[in-house]
């Protein structure tokens, strides 16, 4: 991050928007605006963002769409995001919660309670890209495999830069193989982890079969291809670097 940090400000309110952008500007941040959340990616497609703050109900694209657009994207998904919204009520506040977001502000907020937060979630930004192994739990460190890149937190995953989207087991498997990249894991371990089941190696390459050629198939190899998942036979499994 550099010395002074671009704020993108999404809100389809004009006043609100460009009272935010003069408060930030006069901080001594850099300020950028949007009405929704189609010009936000414009936006971020553009130029460099340090941090998010979008409104929750704008035309064309909600909040909630652009923070999940935002994810999508390897190169964003760091990026500190921030709800400031006008809904009060507690299921929006935990759905926001439950995606992932970084914060949620209540409109009408106090200008301090803005910059506080915005400040926080910057110094912790930092605090990642300048210490991501020992600021982050192992769990929960994004995993690189050569062109496959996972983030448990965000339970997101990119092959070549493109999203993959997967089930929850699948992602599982694919993180816990990850973790373990290079080496073979015992299908009776990774039906464990997946299913939550202690049972024979047999049994447990029986249930796992289905769930492997699923994820074989999300990554993009064909039927019959063991990609970047390598089977031994009567042994396991072991993940890859993809070629």
């Amino acid at each position: 991050m550099g010395s002074v940090a671009s704020i993108l400000i999404v809100d389809d309110q004009l006043t609100l928007r460009d009272n935010v952008k003069q408060l930030l500007e006069e901080t001594g941040y850099r300020a950028l605006t949007a009405s929704d959340g189609v010009e936000a990616l414009a936006v971020l497609q553009s130029q460099p963002v340090d941090l998010i703050l979008a409104d929750i109900a704008m035309p064309r694209m909600n909040g909630y769409q652009l923070y999940e657009r935002a994810r999508e994207n390897p190169e964003w998904v760091k990026i500190p995001f921030i709800f400031l919204t006008a809904r009060m009520l507690d299921s929006d506040i935990r759905y926001g919660k439950q995606l992932g977001v970084d914060d949620y502000l209540v409109k009408p907020f106090q200008l301090e309670d803005l910059l506080a937060t915005i400040e926080g979630r910057l110094r912790r930004a930092q605090q990642l890209a300048g210490h991501p192994e020992s600021s982050q739990p192992p769990e929960q460190r994004v995993l690189t495999v050569g062109r496959l890149t996972i983030d448990p937190a965000q339970h997101r995953v990119w092959l070549n830069g493109q999203p993959v989207h997967l089930s929850a087991k699948e992602f599982t498997l694919l993180e816990y193989l990850a973790q373990r990249a290079g080496k073979l894991v015992s299908p009776r371990e990774l039906i464990q982890v997946t299913h939550e089941l202690d049972t024979n190696d047999k049994e447990a390459g029986i249930l796992l079969r289905p769930l492997v050629r699923s994820l074989r198939r999300k990554l993009g190899y064909r039927a019959g291809e063991m990609g970047c998942i390598e089977t031994v036979r009567g042994l396991g499994y072991q993940l890859i670097a993809p070629e």
